[in-house]
């Protein structure tokens, strides 16, 4: 008997292993992995024509501002994006409003997934002030882990006092789950920012130099401290100073559980590229000298830094383009993430396909929980799937972005490397660069811990 689809005649890539075959997939799961010779019948077959056949790959970190913020982006554009990205599964922020704060909102953005979104998306729980409580509910409910914002960015959450923090990892090591930190000294920065703007300075590096590496560098430091003391795991969301790798690396050395991702755009732009930018390349944390990118990038390299995630932080055009210290951070980017990572780190600087499945697929849903359902072309789990084209060149045109945010700092880049297939638990939704999805097919992705 035939099985429901048939990807065959590629290259089949995981992070140990490349071999010329396809997968078998049937009511939504993988069946088989193998040489074309032992796949079954389909009752669809892709013919992907020597191209690679890899895990689905995943971004970790975007914001789709749904809901509360659709001007911005919503769960079907930002999704949309993702699919022509070759993004099969998302890491959804909880700075939304209202925030993902309770188990009732969890509840709420699922409904709202399964009527929108294209890709598998994670939730995370914010911690706030007022709501330890409200972590094991929420976990519950299934957030994936939890966040806390440190420093000041997008929706001015407060942080919670030191003292509610502790309390709250340990809720949150209770759940058996992560939580990660946008890690910036807010004291510190608030304190930069006020005497750099004192001293009328409006130039672009002047957003660098208010919030430096100390304010990554001791946040880090403190986190993990409570960490040790509190069994819990830990995160560090986009990670941008070589500063911060080595707290990083100094604490997992005693014995902290503590992952880390960075970006394209913090490893292969700098502060340099903002003199001519501006504030398209501001970002929270921002990017910064070369030195701080080359250590990150050597970081990928030697798995000290965990995975590649985007920070997808879609905004309308206006909010943007203003002065420096005016705009709003951030910038799209979930649907180009695969092709610049491929392109710099794979045809630029050598990096193998399997490392670049680990860093893409693989660790990041073993960080936070839902490996191998996702992230693994193993029998019985999700039959996510990204087609790749290594030969494909391409130049990003930002007008042709399919997120309702258009700025990016990757603008008329050109390189090699593009996502032309995009399965999602046996559904094609992008076949050769054509969106073919019926309907959306997104479901709320949650934890292998129980309670």
């Amino acid at each position: 008997m035939a099985v429901d689809l048939v990807v065959r005649n590629g290259v089949v890539v995981t992070p140990t292993n490349t071999f010329s075959g396809g997968v078998a997939v049937d009511d939504g799961l993988i069946v088989a992995v193998g040489t074309d010779g032992v796949l079954p019948d389909g009752e669809k077959v892709l013919d992907v024509e020597g191209k690679y056949i890899l895990p689905g790959l995943m971004d970790p970190h975007v914001h789709f501002r749904d809901p509360g913020m659709t001007y911005k982006e919503d769960f079907g554009s930002g999704s949309m994006a993702a699919v022509y990205g070759g993004i099969t599964s998302v890491l959804d922020m909880p700075n939304v409003k209202p925030i993902t704060d309770r188990p009732e909102r969890i509840l709420e953005r699922e409904k709202l997934i399964h009527e929108r979104s294209y890709v598998d998306i994670m939730l995370v729980g914010v911690v706030v002030q007022d709501n330890p409580d409200q972590i094991i509910p929420m976990a519950k409910a299934g957030a994936i882990g939890f966040k806390i914002f440190l420093g000041s960015t997008i929706g001015n959450i407060p942080a919670p006092d030191d003292g509610v923090i502790v309390d709250s990892l340990s809720h949150v090591a209770e759940a058996g789950l992560r939580i990660g930190f946008h890690a910036e000294n807010d004291q510190i920065l608030k304190h930069r920012t006020k005497q750099l703007m004192d001293a009328g300075r409006t130039d672009p590096r002047a957003f660098v130099e208010s919030r430096p590496a100390i304010c990554e560098a001791e946040s880090i430091q403190r986190m993990a401290l409570f960490a040790k003391y509190t069994g819990t795991k830990i995160h560090i969301y986009h990670l941008s100073s070589k500063d911060g790798l080595d707290m990083i690396i100094e604490h997992r050395g005693k014995g902290v559980d503590i992952t880390t991702e960075t970006g394209a755009h913090y490893m292969f732009l700098s502060e340099e590229d903002m003199d001519e930018m501006g504030t398209v390349l501001r970002m929270n944390p921002p990017v910064r000298s070369k030195e701080h990118g080359d250590a990150l990038w050597e970081g990928v390299m030697d798995g000290s830094v965990n995975f590649i995630a985007d920070d997808h932080s879609p905004h309308a055009e206006e909010e943007k383009m203003k002065g420096i210290w005016e705009a709003i951070s951030g910038f799209v980017g979930v649907e180009t993430l695969i092709q610049v990572m491929y392109s710099e780190a794979v045809i630029k600087r050598g990096m193998t396909i399997n490392h670049f499945v680990r860093i893409c697929s693989e660790n990041g849903a073993r960080a936070w929980d839902c490996y191998p359902q996702k992230g693994s072309l193993q029998i019985g789990t999700d039959a996510d799937l990204t087609i790749f084209d290594p030969d494909k060149k391409w130049k990003i045109d930002r007008h042709e972005l399919h997120s309702k945010g258009k700025v990016t700092p990757w603008h008329l880049w050109e390189g090699q490397g593009l996502p032309v297939g995009t399965v999602v638990r046996g559904n094609v939704l992008m076949w050769n660069r054509e969106f073919v999805a019926e309907k959306p097919v997104g479901r709320l992705i949650r934890p292998n811990a129980t309670f």
